[in-house]
């Protein structure tokens, strides 16, 4: 199994910015103290071409994000500020998508250390996220013949508002959203399937809906590729999420999903989303645990001896 990461490519933001940026170098180092994989297969991958944004997002957009064009209203919308490493690290960030996708169709299973950023619209950034990893990833696999039909199964608390209007007309794409009904966006597009849950739903009500839902979403994708959006931002202590998940709930959440793709015989290609903790240090826990059992369940479908996976000691 493979793991991308862009946590080189620094976004400088504001002291007082309330998005976690350090939690991607975090991540990593945590996820090497771990010994989860070997060093080498912790990969930077190639960022985004502007003919892979393309297959997404309008040229009108993406020449503004180039140029430092963005409206204030845009920036403010976006919630970063813009810079020339802005457009650098989200080149990246969509490029880890893209190779977590190849990577998956040919071992099963694969992570990005970043990506998540559903909030992107075609024509706009918004909520953090400039370009939509998601749908450029698939549109990408498409265009290279390595996939056909693929599913978005997006366990981030807040909906993918913008993969579900990108996605909307689309038949080769299906969209599963589980998230805080009362949470942002206030305006929520529609996807394939959402699942809108009340404020303080905790594990077990949360994990029955989820079960149930990506059960549905596989059933009726009739996907060869899944991307999944392992949100740590269901978790109670999370400042945005306002659901009560534990850290044992949101293992059980990624165990399940990972679990149900293998069975399906559905490659799956992880991606981190959001995370917004009190303590930086539980998000990057949660978000370990995601890499922990990605691993696990490449070892189910691969077996050990081919992943080079390194043992434990003890």
């Amino acid at each position: 199994m493979k793991a991308f990461a862009c946590d080189r490519y620094v976004l400088p933001l504001p002291g007082n910015h309330r998005f976690p940026i350090e939690k991607y170098a975090l991540l990593r180092e945590a996820v090497i103290d771990a010994q989860l994989m070997p060093v080498e297969r912790i990969l930077v991958p190639e960022p985004a071409t502007d003919d892979q944004i393309l297959r997404v997002h309008d040229r009108d957009y993406l020449e503004k994000v180039k140029t430092g064009g963005l409206s204030t209203k845009e920036v403010r919308r976006l919630g970063f500020p813009w810079s020339p490493a802005l457009v650098r690290r989200a080149r990246c960030s969509v490029g880890g998508t893209i190779s977590a996708c190849r990577s998956a169709l040919e071992d099963g299973v694969a992570v990005n250390l970043a990506g998540g950023t559903h909030h992107a619209f075609r024509d706009r950034g918004a909520g953090y996220c400039l370009f939509n990893d998601g749908v450029i990833a698939i549109r990408t696999m498409q265009a290279e013949g390595r996939t056909g039909r693929a599913v978005i199964l997006d366990g981030d608390v807040h909906q993918g508002n913008g993969t579900a209007a990108i996605a909307a007309a689309d038949p080769t794409i299906f969209t599963f959203s589980i998230h805080g009904e009362r949470n942002y966006p206030l305006r929520k597009e529609r996807s394939d399937l959402d699942v809108g849950l009340p404020d303080g739903t905790g594990d077990l009500a949360y994990l029955e809906a989820f079960d149930a839902g990506v059960r549905r979403a596989l059933r009726l994708s009739q996907a060869d590729l899944a991307i999944y959006l392992a949100g740590a931002d269901p978790y109670k202590d999370d400042r945005l999420g306002r659901l009560a998940l534990s850290k044992a709930g949101l293992a059980k959440r990624d165990r399940l999903v990972f679990g149900l793709c293998r069975d399906a015989g559905v490659p799956v290609a992880a991606v981190m989303a959001g995370g917004y903790a009190r303590q930086v240090g539980d998000t990057v826990a949660i978000h370990l645990e995601t890499v922990r059992l990605a691993v696990e369940s490449a070892r189910a479908s691969l077996g050990e001896h081919s992943l080079g996976i390194v043992e434990e000691s003890g």
